[in-house]
């Protein structure tokens, strides 16, 4: 199940979460947590479900289906934080912590921000910022790898039970992924020259939930889930003026 925010352009949010759940062999339920119009260009205006909306959603679907692993994305409401942080708790949870689009829009307040940090990330199986996104977290200011190693372990005490800190916005021809766990593991790829990451994030956290549900270690969910986005950069066509999303099925 993903609970997150819809994208109007179909690259990034539900709509990304949707195509890579599928693509990787699971079935996509939803709770929509916002209505954004946004292209490739960026963000022109969000428009926040009321809290007891989400959460009929979200009870719509557990009443009825069972729900191998959770998703959550762009969570503006802290009510909303708690209420997932309660009723998942126990599940397989992946927070992708959406705080700054790829165009640089600021997507959520400092008390959604406090709430995942006090109430989500300490139930957490795993927690997917970006470099921006484990800076405002966890107050580490990144430049390098052994920061990277240094945020994840903070975010890792807040709670989480892991910690994958994405390092596809730094500089340099290559990229390291650090994931912190019982142990910790770099992967470690060439950058690939591309405008075309819209939504990478939403795909690579929303992999790695179908991957988890289906029974993968949280090192293979991971690797599989991060070949998988290098694959669709690789392959995905320029669409739109800006940063062009990724083509789910070209894998």
């Amino acid at each position: 199940m993903s609970i997150a925010g819809s994208d109007s352009s179909g690259g990034a949010g539900i709509q990304a979460d949707i195509k890579s759940i599928t693509i990787q062999g699971g079935y996509a339920a939803t709770a929509v947590t916002a209505i954004t119009a946004q292209n490739t260009l960026g963000v022109q205006s969000i428009h926040t479900i009321p809290d007891q909306e989400i959460i009929a959603q979200i009870n719509s679907v557990k009443d009825d289906l069972e729900i191998a692993a959770v998703k959550t994305g762009m969570l503006s409401s802290p009510i909303i934080i708690d209420y997932i942080a309660s009723v998942f708790k126990d599940a397989i949870l992946v927070v992708d912590p959406v705080m700054v689009a790829t165009s640089g829009d600021v997507l959520i307040e400092d008390s959604a921000i406090a709430a995942l940090q006090s109430i989500l990330l300490p139930v957490a199986t795993l927690a997917t910022p970006n470099l921006q996104e484990a800076e405002i977290l966890t107050g580490i200011k990144i430049n390098n790898t052994k920061d990277q190693i240094n945020a994840a372990e903070k975010i890792v005490g807040m709670g989480s039970k892991a910690a994958l800190i994405k390092g596809g916005h730094g500089d340099g021809g290559t990229i390291s992924d650090v994931l912190v766990h019982e142990d910790m593991h770099i992967f470690e790829h060439e950058r690939i020259n591309t405008n075309n990451t819209h939504g990478t994030g939403c795909t690579l956290a929303s992999s790695i939930a179908t991957h988890l549900a289906l029974g993968a270690s949280l090192h293979d969910a991971c690797e599989k889930s991060i070949n998988y986005v290098g694959t669709l950069l690789k392959s995905s066509p320029s669409l739109g003026k800006g940063n062009g999303p990724l083509m789910h099925n070209l894998f």
